[in-house]
């Protein structure tokens, strides 16, 4: 990823928590053909001080025997994006752009063991489960049939995490009269993701005079 300006990199333990929230992103390497990618939902945890993303494809996907242990695989981690137009600024000879969240998470690709399909599988589903405002539902509550078939349909990979890589880019290099000309605008958009761009744009700048108290309750909601 290039870092556009040194105040949009997110520091890596800050990026490898906003791809941990996240949980989903798309997975990329590349064979003789060229790249390859699948979308995934993920895990990461530590071992050894180190980061290790944990994913499972098809047991059918391409991608698996390109996860030989040498090769280096990309975690692709979006988060909210906005487009931003050329008169939404104060001033006047800016650049349409596009705002966005970000982080890259690659290194080098290895495949697991079928007996890991278990563990990899509790661990996703205890993730995903806990971003719900419900009881969590696990693997135990699944026929016991139907579970062992649908684990034994997926392989575990992990990917050893060696280089982090995390962008915000929202504008923070502009003027404070822009920077809240944006804000407002992003509050008012009909897209959540403008929303919520416009929460972490203003937490960076609290002290200006945003508009009504828009941001706010979007917030609290």
């Amino acid at each position: 990823m290039h870092i556009l300006r040194p105040q949009f990199r997110i520091e890596d333990d800050r990026a490898l928590a906003f791809a941990a929230a996240r949980g989903f992103g798309a997975i990329v390497a590349a064979d003789a053909r060229g790249p390859r990618a699948s979308h995934v939902p993920f895990v990461i945890e530590r071992r050894d001080d180190r980061a290790i993303v944990q994913i499972h494809l098809t047991a059918n996907n391409p991608l698996l025997e390109l996860a030989d242990g040498v090769r280096r695989f990309l975690l692709i981690v979006p988060g909210d994006d906005a487009y931003i137009s050329n008169d939404w600024y104060v001033s006047r000879d800016n650049v349409s752009t596009w705002l966005y969240e970000a982080v890259h998470l690659s290194g080098v690709a290895h495949l697991r063991d079928l007996g890991e399909n278990r563990g990899h599988g509790d661990a996703l589903l205890a993730a995903s489960e806990a971003r719900l405002p419900k009881q969590p539902w696990d693997l135990t509550q699944m026929e016991p049939g139907k579970r062992e078939a649908m684990l034994a349909g997926i392989r575990v990979i992990d990917l050893v995490v060696d280089q982090i890589e995390g962008q915000s880019k929202l504008n923070q290099h502009k003027s404070d009269a822009d920077y809240v000309a944006l804000v407002n605008r992003l509050a008012h958009a009909a897209e959540t993701s403008s929303h919520r761009l416009a929460e972490k744009m203003r937490a960076l700048r609290p002290g200006l005079a945003y508009e009504g108290d828009r941001v706010g309750r979007v917030s609290e909601a």
